[in-house]
């Protein structure tokens, strides 16, 4: 059986870091990207070789913008002639009043959450429907489904992203290509840093299953989904304990 390939953006830490080191252990060759945080992307390269399994390269570069990812594909098509899976997973958040945001950081989370989604959606496409396969898996949260208060812009981008999601699955399965989207609830990482001990207490306490989702667990679904079958497309699927 031949290696299969998946660009995971954003797969420095958290979600994204989780995601990659799956995709490796079921022996694919992964592309790591992240956009300032090389270091931590190094450490995953790390996990990855030592873990015997998969391969992988680094490609860091700010999806959010299209030239880092014209360029990021001009690498991963030096390696191989299509993608079998890519992963959306970069994102950012930015809690606050809706009146108080700026145009820079209204600008910044289209980009990095929604924007940086199309951009490279749009070039592995292209690859995909030559070889007509491909499995595209969006990460998005569940506040695209029913809003978050002081998070408007990150709820209108995961809301995009869920729309992007059901397009691009219309649009492709022609092509045996399916698009889906995992809507995470709240995952233990380093994006839910500024809730206080107190506030993530009380987030847990109004969770069903009574606590945070992991990073593995995301991660663990998004195989999933990537093995689906390709008549299992344009689902927006929930992983958030029961919450919503």
């Amino acid at each position: 059986m031949r290696q299969r390939f998946v660009l995971v953006t954003g797969s420095s830490r958290g979600i994204g870091r989780a995601i990659a080191l799956k995709f490796a252990s079921k022996g694919c060759h992964v592309f790591l990207n992240c956009r300032h945080s090389t270091d931590l992307l190094a450490g995953v390269q790390r996990e990855i070789l030592a873990g015997g399994r998969g391969s992988c390269t680094m490609v860091p570069g700010d999806v959010g913008n299209p030239a880092d990812v014209r360029h990021i594909f001009r690498t991963v098509r030096t390696l191989c002639p299509s993608l079998d899976f890519l992963v959306n997973n970069a994102g950012i958040s930015h809690t606050g009043l809706l009146i108080d945001m700026t145009d820079e950081e209204w600008d910044a989370l289209l980009a990095g959450n929604l924007s940086s989604a199309f951009y490279c959606s749009r070039e592995a496409l292209k690859d995909m429907v030559h070889a007509k396969s491909g499995r595209i898996v969006n990460i998005s949260s569940m506040w695209g489904t029913c809003g978050a208060s002081c998070e408007a812009a990150y709820s209108a981008a995961k809301s995009g992203l869920n729309g992007l999601t059901k397009a691009l699955a219309k649009e492709y399965a022609p092509s045996r290509i399916a698009v889906n989207a995992i809507t995470c609830g709240a995952i233990d990482t380093e994006m839910n840093r500024h809730l206080s001990p107190d506030e993530k207490m009380s987030l847990a306490y109004d969770i069903p299953a009574g606590r945070f989702g992991t990073p593995e667990e995301v991660a663990e679904l998004a195989w999933k989904l990537a093995c689906c079958p390709p008549y299992m497309t344009g689902q927006i699927i929930g992983i958030d304990g029961g919450y919503i």
